[in-house]
Parts: structure tokens; C-alpha cells; sequence
């Protein structure tokens, strides 16, 4: 019975997948119509109708694909127009197409992207690279190959790898031109890179090539040598002839191009000599499609197809994968119980019927199912892993760069969105975490334009007859700096030498007239300069400018040729030793201080040696003569009164330490005091400054005056400009009360040059900005780069130093221009001392009176005991009191007197009797104390 039952169970599990199984493929469609929109004479189109028919084939040979429904796929030719293109595209709408492979051009992509939205057939393009045909604007468009966004990013990359600044791009002026470039535009930026060019072609037939020539000879002149051309293939190639017809391809040039050529090498090698012959050096990029055995194979079986006289490029395979996309979508679409059925839709008949025949095209009604189906795909094709990501791209977007060279090509690297710049292939990165380093960035060796393997500098000077511009401030003041020489146009001066050096150590030369910047009567602002230098009106700024931030968020600076920083200048007088010059050795806070311990000691001692040291022991006044005489008998090591405790002799040899060091400190610091000659200023640095009230003096057009007003919030009513160095002597020595200044702020170069002469002068306090002096360029100038290696260059030499040495020599009086400081010493400087001590006297006052408590325990104990009741509070205290009072048995003065009665010999007591008869035997007043003591 129970064979039986398990046998008719599993015929009728049997029965129910066969009639779900038939009612499956009942349900599917024996034809599905689907249509293409390309080039067919274009390279990628060529390619693609034959990799195409290949992948048609082998879905309708697929048994495990599409079961029972046939796959046909119906061409149109756009012949590179976009209106045919779109008109081809509007007539798959009328013929229940369900899907259109293509388009190939990004322009019609845009043009029947709005149809597709509204019928809802889902166009899948193989080559419409534009980014900007976005799936917000287009849900229906789907781009089966990697977006121009990447290969942006690649050039992006490419280019900072090679440390270049700029690029030229020149492009077709069309949707896919324009797009690509944009994007390449925000990649630059990114990484503040930029494109300091652009160049538009004309689409189509009417780019002549005297139209490139033109768009060429403009470029020639131009700064920037490194050009990314984004065209098509036949405008591509004119361009690279026109180029080195006019001498572009040779050394000193950058060519890169995107996958355009890459596409043409791949699929019509070799290329005629003369072509290969004009791109010679130009870096490429290609999509990246893995290595597989799927791929040789199918290479293999292309070979024979085409008799080897057509290649295979990346496109062909993303054609190739496509098809596949759309078969597996499809068969999970029909899998879900999706039917092919087509509705009006009433916007166009709204329109009414005519010759137009709009009513014709219908909605596909499973569109948005066929829809999700091809966006979840996910299986393995040509091209690798084919599956997309949450914004519609593929997986794991990579290229190839290649090296055109000779008759072919080399690969250089590789560059994924996952680490960069390689060597490796992707593949063997994704297994590893990704790092974008510029250690790990790296590519093989290049043989650029002109067969230099030397990595372009990437930008010259213009080549249009105009010099640099360098503006140069025309001071009135510290002329050493920089000056103009009288009657000419020339300039001389230490800047001016650090720059002309520099210049010379340069590989390439530098055309350039200095233009003088200001009237001549006072020193110019500063700040105006680098707004002139920002804004385009000079190339570049010779001078001693100051490197602040607020200047570097709009100009480079090169490397810092002098250090510099604001310091303060004020008047000093001479301190004489006086009557009282032994208290300035310490401060008022250390003097305090060190009295206090020496009180606080004494007190500590006293404590711990009175119960048992009768030196410290007597009437009330006594102890206290007692207390101070030992605390300050302790300066100078003369303490007659002896210690007994443990506790006492370790507080008092921690401070006769303390004590060690203050007196030898003390002492240094007064022969300073008596022996070198002092100077004293009323101004102690920038902090007094700032809390006084007086007028503060900096030297016209510098940057001190924003940094004093702005930064240190010090109000403009204080602030004095003064415009030269005998203004600056007038000011500090009239003072406010006289209308002068109580300091001068000022950069340090300019200080010392002016202390160089100047005697009655100092600097006071601390260096409170740390800047340099440096040259001013245009942001993301490649001259800044150079020009702060060349500085370097001249420190390392030696050169730069015996620059500033020529002009900036100091006479004998800059050699006492220190910086005042307080010569006295303070309490921070011993804290450190002070604190070891307290401590010490905190611990042993601890144990003293812990074990004056443990007593008072057994004495209270006792008591309770004798009397059977317990004391009231004062009579604790009173106990306290006494035992802390009371001496102990054991004092040093009774062991003292113990010594001496022992040393004594009988003999020496009978020679005293003889000698003095009336004075009493010694026997018996030792006795007697002895018995008092005791």
C-alpha cells in the first residue's frame, strides 16, 4: 500500500509540472521582434552587425535561453545622420517592437530617449557614451557600455599622474563632444586641475581642413601643451595631419585621445603608414574588457568569420553582450507570466489621425517589466561580469592606456574605478583592498611625441611675441630690498638678485620686462599687488611679499627665498645696580613664596621635634624666637638646634636642598645683575600692546596693519603708518606723550636692517607670525613649481645666502639687537622644588599626628577604664592637647648629659675638687639633673 501511494503522489507531481510547464511555454510568444539603430559603415558599426548576427544566433541556438520563442532582430541603417537615425528608431515603434539595440549616437540617444519614455520600449545602447543621458531624465534609455564619466576620470588621473597642470581639449560641437568634455572639465576640477582651453569642431562633413588649421595655430601658441582630443574617427585623423604639419607632434607635445582611435586600431590595423606616422607618441585609452576563455574563443571563431580583415573591437563585444542582456531579460520577463501586448496611447491619438500616422506607434504594456528585468541581470559575458549598479552603470568600469608606437601600439596600464593607475589588471585588484596612493599609481614607460622617452614638461610660454609682465613694487623705503635704479626702467636690489639666480637655473628660457608699481613717494600696498597678479593684470609679482593666508587663497607663491614674521621694536633704557638691586634677582611672586616655606618649615619642625627635643621646648615666646631663628638660620646652613625625629630630619634635608638651589640661583642671577649691563623696556612683547592703550606705528603698504587690526583686534585709531626707517627713530624716541609711537610692529628682515643702525632700539618678546617671503604667480601656475625648485636649488648652493650676505651685511650694532627679556627669576622656574618639599612636610605632619592619635586612643582607653565612665569632649581635647604637649622620656638633652657623665673619669673629678674647693662636686649636680631629667 505504500509503493502505491508514493507512486501515485509522484505521478501526479509529475502531472502538475508538466501542465505548468506547458502552460509556460504556452504562454510565450513563438516570435519576439526587436530592432537596431546604428552605423552599419561607421568602425563601430561594422563591427557590431556582425558581432550582433553572431549573438542572435547563438540565443536562438540556446536551448536554455528563450525556450520555444525565436529571437529576430531587425536592422536599420542611420548612415552617421541623426535624423534618419531618429526616423528609423520612430518606425520600430510602429512594428510592436518590444526593445531597440542602439542607438550609436549619443545625439539621437537624446532625440528618441523622450519617444521611448512615453511608449515605454526600453533602448539598449551599446555606444552612446554622453553622461548626461541620465536615467532620472531617461529611466527607459540603457547604456550597455561604461559612460564617457569614466574615461574622464581615467584622462583625469592620467593627467595628475604625470604632475601636469592644464589641458587643451578639443572636441566634435556636438551632444557627445560637448558632454564628454564637461565631464572631463568636473574631473579636473576635482582635482584642482583645470582646462585652460577649449576648442569645438564642427560635426559632420563641413570640419574642413583649413577649419582645423585655424583651431591648431591657436592652439600652438598657447601655454599649455598637453591636448585630450575628443572626436570621431574622421575628424580624429585629420586633426593628428593637420598637427604634425604644423610641427605638434614633435618633443614637447602631449596628444591623449579617447577610445575613438583605440576603437580604429583595434578594428582596422594596420593603418596606413602616413597615418601611423602622424600620431607617433599619442596615449590612448580603450575600454577594458578581461581576458576569458569565452572571449578567445569567440576571437578565434571571428577570425574565420571576417578572413581576419575586419578586428574586433570593445564595442563589438558590449553589441555582442547586449543581445545576451536582452535574451535573459526576456526569459525571466516571460518566467514572471509577462505577455507581449501593445495599448493606444491617448496623448497621440488626441491628436487626431493624418498623414503622420502617430496613432500607429503604441505602448508597450510590459515595458517597465522588461525594464527591471534588464536592469537585475546578472550573468557573465564577453566583456566580464555584466550586471549594473544602483545609478544604471555597468560593474566595475576599466581601461586599457596604450602607446601608439611604430606600426601598432604597447599597453601601459590599466586604470579602474576601483584603484587607480596600474600595471596589474584590474582583475587581480579586486581581490585586494583598493588604495589609491600615489605610491601605488604607476605605469610602464612612455615614448612620447618626437620618440623622447623624457616625460614633457607640458606647458611653455605663450608663442605669441608678449613678455611676462612681473610687476615689481617701487619703494621708497629699505631699498636694499628691492629698488628701482633712477632714469631707467631696470631694478636692482636682494629680491631682485634672488629672482634673476633663480631664473638662470631654469632649463628653459623666460621672456619677461619688470613693470614698476607705485608712485614713487610712498611704498605701494602690498595686497594690491597680488589682487593685480589674481586678476590677470601682471604675470607675476618680484618683491618682498609677505606669504599670508589671506593672499594664498587667490595666488600661488613659490618656496620662501627669506623667513620673516611680525616682531616688536621698542625703545630701552639702561638699568643701573641701585640700592636695591639685590631684590631683583627674584620676582615678588618668588620672593612671597620662598618666605612663606621658610616660615611653613619651621612650623613643621617645630612640630615634629617638640615633644621630644628640648631645644625646642620653653615658654611660649621662646618657641617662637625659636621657630623663626631656625627657619631663616636654614639660608645660610648656620641652624645651631639639632633634629632627633626621623620625620624631622627628612623634611629638613629635602629643604636644605631647595634652600642649596635658591641661594646658588640667587647668586648667579645678582652677579648678572652687578656685573653686565641691564636693559629694561616699558613694552614686553605684543601682550602689553595689546593691553595698553598707546599708538603703534607699522610701515606703510605692509601687511601688518591688517593683521594688527584684523586679527589682534587692535583699533585703527591706534595704528600709525610710517613710511621709513628715520620715521621709525623720530616715532619710538618722541614716545605718545610726544606724538610719536610706544612701539613699531614690523616684519623681522626689515627690523634687523633698521637695528643694523639704529642702537637705542631692540626687539622685545617673541617672533608672533611665522610667514616667509616668496614670489607671486597665478593660481596653478607650472612657473611657481619651477621657480620654488630653483629657489631651493640656491639655498642648497649656497647661492642665496651670499645674496642676502651682499645687500643685507649688518654693521657691529645689529650684534646687540637681542630681544629684551625679564632677567629675573620666577617662581615657575622652582615650582617644581617647591612642590617636592610640600609634600614632604604634608606626609611627616600625617605620620606625626597618626601616631599622636594611636597615644591618645590608649590614654583615653585608659581613663575610661580607671574611672568606669566616659570623659566628656573637653576633657579629649584636653588629653590631645597634652600628650602633644607633654616631653617624652627620651630626650636628646638627658642622652647628651648621660654621654657626658660617663666620659668623665674619677681622676678628672679630684683634680677639679683640688683646683676649686668651693665649687660643688660635679658627681652630685650631674646626679641632681640627671634625677630632674629623668
Amino acid at each position: 500500500m505504500n509503493v502505491i501511494w508514493l507512486l501515485s503522489l509522484l505521478f501526479l507531481c509529475f502531472g502538475v509540472l508538466s501542465n505548468g510547464s506547458q502552460k509556460n511555454l504556452s504562454s510565450r510568444p513563438a516570435v519576439v521582434n526587436v530592432g537596431a539603430v546604428f552605423t552599419f559603415e561607421s568602425t563601430i558599426g561594422r563591427v557590431a552587425k556582425i558581432a550582433i548576427e553572431e549573438a542572435v544566433k547563438d540565443v536562438n541556438s540556446d536551448a536554455g535561453v528563450l525556450t520555444g520563442t525565436k529571437f529576430v532582430l531587425t536592422m536599420r541603417n542611420s548612415n552617421c545622420s541623426g535624423f534618419i537615425g531618429m526616423i528609423g528608431a520612430l518606425q520600430f515603434m510602429e512594428t510592436e517592437t518590444i526593445a531597440i539595440i542602439g542607438p550609436q549616437s549619443s545625439v539621437v540617444a537624446h532625440m528618441i530617449s523622450h519617444v521611448a519614455n512615453e511608449l515605454q520600449v526600453p533602448l539598449l545602447s551599446f555606444a552612446a557614451t554622453d553622461p548626461t543621458l541620465s536615467s532620472l531624465q531617461f529611466p527607459f534609455f540603457v547604456r550597455t557600455t561604461q559612460s564617457d564619466l569614466y574615461q574622464m576620470k581615467a584622462i583625469t588621473e592620467l593627467v595628475d599622474y604625470y604632475g601636469w597642470r592644464s589641458v587643451i581639449a578639443i572636441f566634435i560641437d556636438d551632444d557627445y563632444g560637448r558632454n564628454g568634455v564637461s565631464a572631463l572639465d568636473d574631473a579636473l576640477a576635482e582635482k584642482r586641475l583645470k582646462i585652460s582651453h577649449k576648442e569645438g569642431i564642427p560635426p559632420g562633413a563641413s570640419a574642413s581642413q583649413g577649419d582645423i588649421m585655424d583651431i591648431l595655430v591657436k592652439v600652438s601658441v598657447l601655454e599649455s601643451r598637453i591636448i585630450v582630443l575628443h572626436v570621431n574617427p574622421d575628424i580624429g585623423f585629420k586633426v593628428f595631419s593637420v598637427a604634425r604639419y604644423l610641427g605638434m607632434m614633435q618633443n614637447g607635445y602631449v596628444w591623449i585621445a579617447t577610445d575613438w582611435l583605440s576603437s580604429v586600431l583595434d578594428t582596422s590595423s594596420p593603418l596606413a603608414s602616413d597615418t601611423m606616422d602622424s600620431m607617433q607618441g599619442v596615449l590612448v585609452l580603450r575600454r577594458h574588457t578581461p581576458d576569458s576563455d569565452r572571449k578567445r574563443a569567440f576571437l578565434s571563431r571571428w577570425k574565420k568569420l571576417t578572413g581576419g580583415s575586419l578586428g574586433l573591437n570593445s564595442y563589438g563585444l558590449y553589441a555582442y553582450d547586449t543581445v545576451w542582456l536582452l535574451a535573459h531579460a526576456l526569459d525571466a520577463f516571460f518566467n514572471q507570466g509577462g505577455t507581449i501586448s501593445f495599448s493606444n496611447d491617448s496623448k497621440l491619438l488626441s491628436i487626431g489621425r493624418g498623414s503622420r500616422h502617430l496613432e500607429e506607434m503604441n505602448v508597450f504594456d510590459g515595458g517597465m517589466l522588461l525594464l527591471n528585468n534588464i536592469l537585475k541581470s546578472n550573468f557573465v559575458g564577453l566583456t566580464g561580469p555584466f550586471k549594473f549598479t544602483s545609478d544604471r552603470s555597468l560593474y566595475a568600469p576599466a581601461f586599457d592606456i596604450i602607446n601608439v608606437i611604430g606600426t601598432g601600439y604597447r599597453q601601459i596600464g590599466y586604470w579602474s574605478n576601483y584603484s587607480g593607475l596600474s600595471t596589474e589588471t584590474p582583475e587581480a585588484l579586486y581581490g585586494k583592498p583598493p588604495n589609491r596612493s600615489s605610491v601605488n599609481q604607476r605605469l610602464y614607460g612612455v615614448v612620447w611625441p618626437g620618440e623622447t622617452l623624457s616625460k614633457p614638461r607640458g606647458w611653455v610660454f605663450p608663442n605669441n611675441g608678449k613678455l611676462l609682465k612681473i610687476g615689481v613694487p617701487n619703494r621708497v623705503s629699505y631699498r636694499e630690498f628691492v629698488s628701482r635704479v633712477r632714469g631707467t626702467d631696470m631694478f636692482k636690489g636682494f629680491c631682485i638678485d634672488v629672482f634673476t639666480a633663480a631664473v638662470t637655473l631654469l632649463p628653459y628660457a623666460v621672456p619677461f620686462q619688470y613693470v614698476s608699481v607705485g608712485d614713487g613717494h610712498k611704498n605701494p600696498n602690498y595686497s594690491e599687488l597680488v589682487r593685480m597678479v589674481a586678476e590677470g593684470e601682471l604675470d607675476a609679482v618680484v618683491g618682498d611679499i609677505a606669504i599670508v593666508t589671506s593672499r594664498t587663497r587667490i595666488v600661488d607663491f613659490t618656496q620662501p627665498y627669506a623667513s620673516s614674521g611680525l616682531v616688536v621694536v621698542a625703545p630701552f633704557r639702561k638699568l643701573n645696580s641701585g640700592a636695591w638691586a639685590f631684590l631683583r634677582p627674584f620676582s615678588p611672586l618668588m620672593w612671597g613664596v620662598t618666605a612663606c616655606f621658610f616660615i611653613v618649615i619651621g612650623i613643621v619642625v617645630w612640630i615634629l621635634e617638640h615633644r621630644i627635643n628640648d631645644e625646642f621646648r620653653g615658654p611660649p615666646k621662646h618657641q617662637i624666637i625659636t621657630i623663626l631663628w631656625f627657619s631663616f638660620s636654614t639660608m645660610f646652613f648656620a641652624h645651631r638646634e639639632s633634629t632627633v625625629s626621623a620625620l624631622g630630619r627628612l623634611v629638613l634635608i629635602i629643604w636644605l636642598f631647595v634652600v642649596l638651589i635658591i641661594n646658588s640661583s640667587y647668586t648667579a642671577s645678582l652677579t648678572s645683575i652687578l656685573t653686565v649691563q641691564q636693559l629694561s623696556s616699558p613694552i614686553k612683547g605684543v601682550e602689553s600692546l595689546i593691553n595698553s592703550n598707546d599708538p603703534i606705528g607699522y610701515q606703510v603698504g605692509s601687511f601688518a596693519e591688517h593683521y594688527l587690526s584684523e586679527e589682534l583686534n587692535i583699533s585703527e585709531s591706534r595704528l600709525v603708518a610710517l613710511g621709513s626707517p628715520e620715521e621709525y627713530a623720530k616715532a619710538l624716541q618722541n614716545g605718545p606723550g610726544k606724538g610719536g609711537v610706544a612701539a613699531v610692529v614690523d616684519e623681522r628682515p626689515y627690523v634687523e636692517l633698521f637695528l643694523s643702525t639704529q642702537c637705542k632700539f631692540r626687539i622685545v618678546g617673541q617672533e608672533f607670525t611665522k610667514s616667509g617671503w616668496g614670489f607671486v604667480f597665478p593660481r596653478d601656475s607650472p612657473l611657481a613649481v619651477d621657480m620654488s625648485t630653483a629657489i631651493l636649488a640656491l639655498s642648497e648652493n649656497g647661492d642665496l645666502q651670499r645674496i642676502h650676505d651682499k645687500w643685507l651685511a649688518t654693521s657691529a650694532c645689529s650684534s646687540e639687537s637681542t630681544e629684551l627679556e625679564s632677567d629675573r627669576l620666577h617662581l615657575k622656574s622652582f615650582w617644581g622644588l617647591f612642590l617636592i618639599c610640600g609634600l614632604a612636610c604634608f606626609v611627616a605632619l600625617v605620620i606625626y599626628f597618626f601616631q599622636i592619635l594611636r597615644k591618645f586612643r590608649n590614654a583615653a582607653a585608659v581613663g575610661a577604664n580607671s574611672t568606669g565612665t566616659g570623659s566628656s569632649r573637653s576633657g579629649h581635647l584636653q588629653t590631645l592637647f597634652s600628650l602633644m604637649d607633654d616631653r617624652s622620656g627620651h630626650t636628646k638633652t638627658g642622652h647628651k648629659k648621660r654621654r657626658i657623665e660617663r666620659s668623665l673619669s674619677e681622676n678628672d673629678k679630684e683634680d677639679e675638687l683640688k683646683s676649686n674647693p668651693k665649687k660643688k662636686p660635679i658627681r652630685n649636680s650631674l646626679e641632681i639633673t640627671t634625677s630632674t631629667s629623668e
